[in-house]
């Protein structure tokens, strides 16, 4: 009964610790959803195990796998992973790594079922250095391209040619125009969806503001990805 309640906490503190990281990022997958998973991957493993060693006991011509629930816990746990994947306006697609955290957590669950404390605690450290340490470490002395930051624009201006003018600016300023899309609205107005990535030390109040100070500019939205 105590290695049980201890598998068990012990699935529950991993999977808290991993899924607070999302919960402070407001992502999908919060705390509650990680340590329901962790723990119920980690009671899966504990029955698959038990009922192996039941019934081999129960008589010998009786042939079982341990970790045939846990098998299937790997490959089940796909359907709560779909569901935080996100596709936005066609292009950018977001979740990824809320999928694999989902993953990762049954991965701890079905450790600290089978036994595997050091294990599990380890994985757990490297998870949360990849998602904590590590981005701060490439953002100040990664490739130039780990730093880049993408933003989304939505532009509305008066002419064609101030579309020349948006795109002039951009340059100037080293703004890489990843996407460009025009489209029509009523009154003679353009409107402008832009994806820019940019490797300076712009923010997104940084680029409204020079957005809005090019001439023929009516209005500027700026959303960060």
């Amino acid at each position: 009964m105590e290695e049980i309640l201890l598998r068990l906490g012990l699935a529950a503190l991993l999977g808290m610790i991993i899924g607070l990281e999302r919960e402070l990022k407001h992502k999908p997958l919060g705390l509650k959803t990680c340590i329901v998973i962790s723990v119920a991957s980690c009671l899966l493993t504990l029955v698959s195990i038990d009922a192996a060693m039941q019934f081999a006991d129960a008589s010998a011509n009786i042939r079982t796998d341990p970790m045939r629930l846990a098998a299937q816990i790997v490959s089940g746990i796909g359907f709560l992973g779909a569901g935080v994947i996100l596709r936005r306006g066609g292009l950018t697609v977001s979740g990824l790594t809320t999928a694999a955290v989902i993953w990762a957590a049954a991965g701890i669950g079905i450790a600290v079922g089978g036994g595997f404390y050091f294990e599990a605690i380890i994985a757990a450290v490297f998870i949360l250095f990849s998602l904590k340490i590590l981005p701060l470490i490439l953002k100040f002395i990664g490739p130039k391209q780990l730093r880049a930051r993408e933003m989304k624009l939505t532009v509305l201006v008066h002419e064609t040619k101030n579309i020349e003018e948006v795109t002039a600016e951009m340059n100037r300023k080293k703004i890489e125009i990843k996407n460009l899309k025009i489209e029509d609205l009523p009154e003679k107005i353009l409107q402008l969806g832009i994806t820019v990535i940019t490797v300076q030390n712009y923010s997104a109040t940084d680029i409204y503001t020079m957005i809005h100070g090019i001439k023929g500019v009516k209005s500027a939205k700026v959303e960060t990805v």
